[in-house]
């Protein structure tokens, strides 16, 4: 959206005097893939309005409502709150949810890129860097609360799997076939550094699953307990980690993420909505996300036993591609314009933040609620995790990309998508209750 300064005057008051001094903000690569997401508004349909506050309030709907190429699915979200209140087939209340949430992470992104043009460059980046996965986060969340552990562990770990492969993939491939007569190349210097935590990561869920195996029965050692002391030390670490790769990224070694924040041909965009407004509309569409995951989790059963499709593919396949849609898509997009740093951020900073922030975080959260959520996601799932991780490492060791890179990776998504649509095991539902203590009826 490019609006001129004086019409960002004109449609949002005195709340422009609120921008930062030095005009300096963080996009990370999340923010940049969304926008191609965004159309352009034309502030001449609300500037003849006399009234400001009105002007204002429909400059506003105008931006976050209109302002995205998603509009178009909004209107799932009121049918879906409508098919859960008038008890509809619980499928369409799932399908419905998913749709609704396509466009709202989109919002999320942009709404927080919106925030940090008046908050400063650190404070910024560090909403971004927490809020780019909001979506996933808010839904593990949810299946924690409803202790579906199930659930939250598929989520979390689709999600980490998309985005190495699927994202990842798609961008080298198409990149690749959109660039036949030039080599691609990229900066290794930020692929190292994820690729470190995504090991670090795999370290840590290795060391439960080890040592539920290492451990013999008979030496009187209860292996749950331990495990999940284990997870809760780890998980620790893990955020401690992601804290420290915050203040590398935004602080000490920022110029490594610089080639993400620089898009060639692009004029300096400016806030286009105030602190306040950009706030308030975030805080509103939170609720909402939250709204929607509550209608995911509840009704995932359902719709599995409807479609006949296990809840391990619908929870690793189909939430993380329909949840996360237009961030893909841009960073497809950035690949054809041979902007690799970009698509790589986000397919790596995507995927390192759920590996490093999300899953901790559900653990230390479950502690607190005396959930027994821990980081042994068993041994299929550990080991799909573990393949991914070491095959994105050596395919992005040489710095430089061409379509087969892409066709490899985009395989190995495939494989593993065969391999959760086949795996049709119950959901250990009862091992899970009796794991955190709950009442079985409250996990219905």
């Amino acid at each position: 959206m490019e609006f001129s300064e004086g019409s960002n005057k004109s449609l949002m008051g005195k709340e422009t005097c609120c921008n930062n001094n030095n005009g300096v903000t963080i996009r990370t690569a999340q923010n940049m893939s969304s926008s191609f997401m965004r159309k352009k508004s034309d502030p001449i349909l609300v500037s003849t309005i006399r009234f400001r506050i009105l002007r204002e309030l429909l400059a506003n709907l105008q931006e976050v409502i209109l302002g995205t190429k998603l509009a178009v699915l909004f209107p799932a979200i009121p049918l879906a709150i409508a098919a859960d209140f008038y008890k509809f087939g619980r499928p369409w209340v799932f399908a419905l949810s998913l749709l609704g949430l396509t466009p709202l992470a989109e919002r999320v992104s942009f709404l927080t890129e919106q925030i940090a043009y008046f908050t400063g460059p650190t404070v910024g980046g560090l909403l971004n860097a927490t809020c780019g996965n909001a979506t996933e986060l808010i839904i593990a969340l949810f299946a924690l609360y409803r202790n579906k552990i199930h659930v939250l562990k598929y989520s979390l770990i689709g999600s980490i799997l998309s985005n190495l492969l699927l994202v990842l993939g798609t961008s080298l491939l198409c990149g690749g076939l959109a660039n036949l007569k030039r080599e691609q190349r990229y900066d290794r210097k930020q692929a190292d550094v994820n690729s470190g935590l995504l090991l670090l990561g795999l370290l840590c869920h290795m060391l439960p699953l080890m040592f539920k195996y290492a451990v013999k029965p008979e030496t009187g050692v209860s292996i749950a307990e331990y495990t999940l002391e284990l997870s809760r030390a780890s998980s620790v670490v893990m955020l401690v980690a992601y804290i420290g790769y915050i203040v590398f990224q935004l602080k000490t070694h920022r110029q490594i993420f610089d080639s993400q924040e620089e898009v060639e041909d692009e004029d300096e965009e400016k806030a286009v909505i105030g602190f306040w407004s950009g706030f308030s509309w975030l805080v509103g569409m939170t609720l909402i996300i939250a709204l929607l995951s509550e209608y995911v989790v509840g009704t995932i059963e359902a719709a599995s036993e409807t479609w006949g499709i296990s809840i391990s593919f619908i929870s690793i396949i189909l939430i993380p591609i329909v949840g996360n849609a237009a961030e893909h898509a841009g960073a497809i997009i950035f690949a054809f314009k041979n902007k690799l740093d970009i698509s790589l951020g986000v397919a790596l900073g995507s995927a390192t933040q759920i590996s490093m922030f999300a899953v901790p975080l559900c653990v230390v959260v479950g502690w607190i609620m005396r959930i027994k959520m821990d980081l042994d996601f068993n041994l299929l799932e550990t080991g799909c995790l573990a393949l991914t991780i070491l095959v994105v490492a050596f395919t992005l060791q040489d710095g430089t990309s061409h379509y087969m890179k892409g066709v490899v990776l985009c395989l190995c998504y495939a494989a593993i998508s065969a391999c959760f649509f086949v795996h049709k095991i119950p959901a250990p539902l009862d091992q899970t209750n009796v794991q955190s203590g709950l009442n079985p009826s409250l996990s219905a």
